[in-house]
């Protein structure tokens, strides 16, 4: 058996839906996987996904766990186009395609839930890991061990211009400097805010994105980490971004923009990048609509 399994990038928070919300990006990973006669699973090429023990391995092992089947043995080559360490959601990409290979492998016994939660489970939330399983925009509600996760609909689909900094950031680092409390008025202007956003993108109101990504939870206490930050937020708004925001854990940021305004904002982000010094990618991406897929060999492309 031969097959391959595609699974998209993705931005979390989108400003205020802070473990909430996600946007999956076009930058893909793809999987090819050989299931072979004898031995155990092995990877034999790729990316360093980030992070100790190879996360689609990883993946594959937890989907056999909790399948309580073994793996058979197989190939395993990764190729990814997603940045690592950059808040872009490549570790949730390598988990949801391990445990979409374990899974096809053992003959599909777990489903779309299964896998939802236990992703979820492994990454610590589950914003990054629904984008990647589903695509589009999507909003997570934890409860407990159920994860509720629904698709937002997108009456107008914006593309989002990224600048990706050259230096990685670490989720644990973006984290740590979050405080245990908030005040009251800053979580009601985030509960607002989130409403706003989902409202905006199904009404297809994206000028109100500037208001609906402000964020007062977690982005002014990551500027520490990240000076630049607050500027490139203003700077993609002014050259024409419907809204902007740091993309999960950063250090990359995000602005959802209108096609023809793409170019513009990605050199006003740039602009400020130059002038705090950092070195980086400025990227133009549509948004992944489609989640992760599974083809069979003989649907794939030949390269």
């Amino acid at each position: 058996m031969r097959f391959s399994v595609t699974v998209p990038a993705s931005s979390a928070n989108l400003g205020p839906g802070f473990d909430a919300l996600a946007v999956a990006i076009d930058l893909p990973l793809r999987i090819d996987v050989v299931q072979m006669p004898a031995g155990g699973s092995r990877r034999v090429g790729g990316p360093d996904l980030g992070g100790g023990e190879d996360l689609v391995l990883a993946g594959m092992r937890q989907a056999a766990r909790l399948a309580e089947r073994e793996l058979p043995a197989c190939q395993v080559s990764v190729r990814a186009d997603i940045p690592v360490a950059r808040g872009l959601g490549s570790s949730a990409a390598a988990l949801v395609g391990g445990l979409l290979v374990g899974n096809h492998l053992l003959g599909n016994p777990l489903d779309e839930d299964a896998i939802l939660r236990l992703g979820t489970a492994v990454e610590g939330h589950g914003d990054n890991v629904a984008a990647a399983l589903y695509g589009g925009v999507v909003v997570v509600v934890r409860d407990g061990e159920r994860v509720v996760a629904h698709r937002v609909p997108l009456a107008v689909e914006p593309r989002a211009t990224l600048f990706v900094p050259d230096r990685a950031g670490l989720t644990r680092d973006a984290r740590a400097v979050l405080p245990a409390e908030i005040p009251r008025a800053d979580a009601v202007a985030n509960a607002a805010r989130c409403a706003l956003l989902v409202l905006a993108l199904g009404s297809g109101e994206l000028d109100l994105l500037g208001l609906a990504m402000d964020d007062r939870l977690h982005q002014p206490y990551r500027t520490m980490l990240y000076p630049y930050l607050p500027e490139m937020i203003a700077a993609a708004r002014a050259s024409g971004a419907y809204g902007a925001s740091l993309s999960g854990a950063g250090p990359s940021v995000l602005a959802l923009v209108a096609p023809e305004r793409a170019a513009a904002v990605a050199a006003a982000m740039a602009d400020v990048a130059s002038r705090y010094h950092l070195g980086g990618t400025s990227l133009d991406v549509p948004l992944a609509t489609a989640g992760a897929r599974v083809e069979a060999a003989e649907l794939l492309p030949h390269d």
